[in-house]
């Protein structure tokens, strides 16, 4: 069962996927970003036009993704639960419940709208180690 985005989010992604790569993003689309996301909207975007975000695929079929964030380290996110590894979506999103999401999975929604996610494909052996050092080595 794949988890749902609210209607509203899932509307306003479907229509930067039809402004396409190449073009620009309605100032309309960016206001709604911004009124449902907060400051999260934007650090998103700038993530997206860094393009920080890497879809992680494996022969499996399963994929995941990475986002650089602004302090250089890397975050798991997974689209088909809605999660992230960072500690803002632990305290925010899942603890407080005062956000969707975090800035990182929202720049992984947006940059498959727009086509901008970086690809990589790595064997299941490589995905498998990639999800395990999520992992606090000092918690093993």
């Amino acid at each position: 069962m794949k988890a749902t985005l609210p209607t509203v989010v899932e509307e306003i992604l479907s229509e930067i996927a039809a402004c396409g790569e190449t073009s620009r993003v309605p100032d309309k689309l960016l206001l709604a970003l911004k009124f449902l996301f907060g400051p999260s909207a934007v650090q998103a975007l700038d993530l997206v036009d860094r393009r920080s975000v890497t879809r992680i695929s494996s022969p499996s079929g399963r994929t995941v993704f990475q986002v650089l964030g602004s302090s250089g380290k890397a975050y798991t996110c997974f689209t088909s639960c809605h999660y992230c590894s960072c500690p803002a979506f632990a305290f925010s999103v899942l603890r407080k419940s005062d956000s969707l999401l975090c800035k990182h999975l929202l720049a992984t929604y947006l940059s498959l709208a727009l086509g901008l996610c970086q690809e990589l494909s790595g064997s299941n052996r490589q995905l498998a180690g990639l999800l395990l050092a999520e992992e606090d080595p000092d918690q093993a």
